[in-house]
């Protein structure tokens, strides 16, 4: 930490801190300080933040919930920016809501159900913010955001203020715009459909208790490790290994968990990393894992499913601090 740096940015930019444990911050208990961290509650406050960053020279991370993050257990230099932008969800026309990216996803799902508004519910349980999964084109049981998503509000590299359609999202399977030139989500609009209360209410519970069953919440985690793998890209000699595991998400795919599965992997461990026993497309922290063991496992799962199968995992979590 340079004393200097500190002192101009605690100048400019009030409530700035140094040395705060990013394992507090993750979901996955993982990592090492953040060398300046701040927390943005207005878009005011996080535009001035990354500029200033930028403006003297230091690197920038903004980032939400911390749910898909794996970060160095070295820490991450410069400014981390934790974006918690306060503003209320509010219903902007009768079947459009607009919410700020800092906001938890389930408190979105959970606003539209409570205006019997349809198209969200698949989400129920999903862990990570509104911003978080725009940027990934979250899914899950088939739906996925740019269902729904009508427009977004973001900040470009040169932290101009844009408004993007949904086609101007570029989105694709679990990938935007916004994850292909690292802009940051200021805040979206969905556009749902009218729906019942109850109905919608028990969708998403259900969503819920199907991840309280299935995955392993019990630990600290990063969620799916890797992307699930398109059917057409399993190799021909394995296709009827696999026929019978096919979902529809939204294309046929195959979770990747039974690569892991097929491949013997379920339950190695490296240091105190796991691949979960419950659920194989999961990494679990068993108490005091480092970035390394899980770099190690994740890299470790890509070369025995590659050996194996032919098939290249591709990792979901971002990486940070590296």
């Amino acid at each position: 930490m340079n004393e200097d740096i500190f002192k101009d940015l605690n100048d400019k930019l009030p409530g700035i801190q140094i040395d705060v444990l990013m394992s507090k911050q993750t979901t996955f208990k993982i990592g090492g300080p953040a060398e300046y961290f701040f927390s943005a509650k207005t878009k005011d406050q996080l535009i001035k933040s990354v500029k200033l960053a930028k403006e003297i020279g230091l690197p920038v991370f903004v980032f939400g919930g911390g749910s898909n993050l794996l970060v160095s257990s070295e820490g991450v230099k410069g400014l981390v920016v934790k974006n918690q932008i306060e503003k209320p969800i509010e219903l902007k026309e009768s079947d459009i809501i607009e919410a700020p990216c800092g906001v938890v996803l389930g408190e979105v799902v959970d606003f539209a159900i409570k205006n019997s508004l349809k198209g969200i519910e698949w989400a129920g349980g999903l862990p990570g913010t509104f911003g978080g999964a725009i940027r990934g084109n979250a899914g899950a049981f088939g739906g996925e955001i740019k269902d729904t998503l009508f427009q977004v509000e973001a900040l470009d590299n040169n932290f101009e203020e844009k408004t993007l359609s949904n086609k101007e999202c570029d989105f694709s399977y679990r990938n935007s715009i916004f994850k292909q030139k690292n802009w940051i989500v200021v805040s979206a609009q969905l556009k749902l459909e009218k729906g019942d209360k109850k109905e919608l209410r028990d969708i998403a519970n259900s969503r819920i208790d199907y991840r309280k069953e299935r995955h392993p919440l019990e630990y600290p985690n990063a969620g799916s490790i890797f992307k699930n793998i398109d059917f057409k890209e399993v190799p021909e000699k394995f296709k009827d290994e696999f026929k019978d595991k096919v979902k529809q998400d939204p294309f046929e795919i195959v979770p990747a968990a039974w690569f892991i599965i097929g491949a013997g992997l379920t339950g190695k461990q490296i240091g105190k990393a796991q691949i979960s026993q419950k659920h194989s497309n999961y990494i679990v922290n068993l108490g005091g894992a480092t970035a390394k063991d899980v770099l190690e496992l994740i890299e470790f799962a890509k070369n025995s499913v590659k050996e194996k199968y032919g098939i290249i995992l591709e990792a979901e979590i971002q990486a940070v601090g590296f």
